[in-house]
């Protein structure tokens, strides 16, 4: 590794550690040349995954986007912050588990539509309305007589 500072490709790492469920390492490295200390992150690279939406455009997945979609759904209810964010990791963890190119945005929001289901009903309930297009009263009724 070549220190940031001097150039130098003289360095040793001092400590290591994994970040983020081993997903990436993290080195506090030290030139011999200089004495400076610097880090470094190591992520394994993956190639992107395409979502494919309704209309047929295709779009990177964005853990952002689905995070917030979650996060209007569990507005005002006791969903945490953390339960968010942990399901967010399982939908992501499980996208990348089928090692596909490409993945439609209905799988995915079936994935947290069912997950929601688990965890608050009436969060489910709001993601459901928008991801299965509810159009009238009946709909979101047939819906709820579901749960």
């Amino acid at each position: 590794m070549k220190c940031v500072f001097c150039g130098s490709r003289n360095t040793e790492v001092i400590e290591t550690r994994v970040l983020e469920e081993g997903g990436a390492i993290r080195r506090r490295r030290r030139c011999v040349d200089c004495q400076k200390r610097f880090t470094t992150y190591e992520r394994v690279e993956t190639f992107p995954v395409l979502v494919i939406k309704r209309d047929g455009r295709r779009e990177r997945f964005n853990r952002d986007k689905l995070r917030q979609g979650i996060l209007k759904a569990t507005e005002k209810t006791v969903v945490s912050a953390q339960e968010v964010e942990d399901l967010v990791k399982r939908i992501e963890s499980e996208i990348k588990q089928r090692e596909l190119s490409e993945i439609e945005s209905r799988v995915i929001g079936e994935m947290v539509a069912e997950e929601l289901k688990k965890i608050d009903k009436i969060a489910y309930i709001r993601f459901a309305s928008v991801f299965k297009r509810f159009v009238d009263l009946e709909d979101l009724q047939k819906e709820i007589k579901k749960l």
